[in-house]
């Protein structure tokens, strides 16, 4: 029968390598402590990072992927054990798993590397490709290439969904910033035949997205820019900015940077679009986005977002009309506001 040509859809995919990430919150909130204390009192976050000794912000990362596995809850700001947790995960429950789950802290990689992660906040080094060489500035051209392939991969799907939006269509100009393969703003050359798109990343890597560029056929309308997007000022008269998967690399306040640079080169009137999975407004789910958060803890500087995050950075920046919406078959959002006119 044949291969299919990528459509909008990859839940599937999605589902089975986030499965990875299931059974390590677990066995390493049981490895903490967590359950005895949520199973005997409700606790913050805060509270409980205290009294387990550990990072609040990574804590924080794993309490929300365990309120997506249905383990806790969070009512009022505090957190709870659920009755299967109670039941099943309490050290002094009858039903304690704790004797089977004991031998997987060792034979599970991603076990070490979490719990060292929760209990130090300090990212396990080169677990993810891409983070540090970002910090830095600069990366070889094996890793652009490593990363380019990676992303690619991972992005097609979304990037389709996306760039058939109508939104689009009323944008002549797009800058799309951290553009890693060069995937998205192919895709938006694709579907918007008036769109001219300026791929933006370090020079290693766009040197990668240009491969990609000339492979789709778009070489007349996408171009690229090779600057560090942190430290360089960027290319202006561009009506939009697209991010996609760039928000959750960073710090709330690296996240504060990017949001004030992209409103400084907007055009008046221009409009500024993030492409994530968005954590729910409470930070308990969906899974799909705890878990995604849970690798960029292991990897990078970020996490997931929760829409009311990402609107308190872009109105901090001067960005008004702060709204989101589901952007195709996949699992993620849209978010997108506006410079004032």
């Amino acid at each position: 029968m044949g291969p299919l040509p990528p459509g909008t859809d990859d839940r599937a995919i999605w589902d089975i390598w986030q499965s990875q990430f299931t059974l390590p919150a677990v066995t390493v909130a049981d490895e903490l402590g967590l359950f005895r204390h949520l199973g005997n009192a409700a606790m913050t976050t805060a509270d409980l990072a205290e009294a387990l000794a550990v990072d609040e912000r990574a804590l924080g990362v794993l309490l929300g992927g365990l309120a997506a596995l249905d383990m806790v809850e969070k009512r009022d700001g505090r957190w709870s054990a659920t009755p299967p947790a109670r039941m099943w995960l309490h050290p002094d429950a009858e039903g304690y798993w704790g004797g089977f789950l004991y031998r997987f802290r060792e034979s599970i990689p991603l076990h070490a590397d979490l719990i060292a992660m929760v209990r130090t906040g300090v990212r396990p080094e080169n677990k993810v490709a891409g983070g540090p060489e970002w910090e830095r500035g600069t990366m070889s051209a094996e890793v652009a290439k490593r990363i380019s392939d990676f992303m690619h991969a991972h992005s097609m799907g979304p990037a389709r969904g996306v760039a058939v939006q109508p939104v689009f269509g009323e944008v002549r100009s797009m800058l799309d910033v951290g553009c890693g393969s060069g995937v998205y703003g192919i895709e938006f050359a694709r579907a918007n035949p008036r769109m001219e798109v300026t791929l933006l990343d370090l020079k290693e890597m766009v040197a990668e997205a240009q491969h990609h560029v000339e492979a789709a056929g778009v070489t007349g309308r996408v171009s690229t820019c090779g600057l560090n997007m942190f430290e360089e000022d960027w290319p202006t008269g561009h009506d939009a900015h697209f991010f996609a998967n760039i928000f959750h690399d960073w710090s709330e306040e690296t996240n504060a940077l990017l949001s004030r640079k992209s409103f400084e080169a907007l055009e008046p009137g221009g409009r500024i679009f993030l492409h994530e999975i968005l954590m729910d407004d409470d930070g308990t789910g969906p899974w799909q986005a705890a878990s995604f958060s849970i690798m960029m803890l292991l990897g990078t500087l970020g996490k997931q977002y929760t829409l009311p995050e990402f609107r308190d950075l872009l109105e901090a920046a001067g960005f008004e009309d702060v709204r989101a919406h589901r952007s195709g078959g996949g699992y993620y959002s849209l978010v997108s506001a506006r410079k004032p006119a």
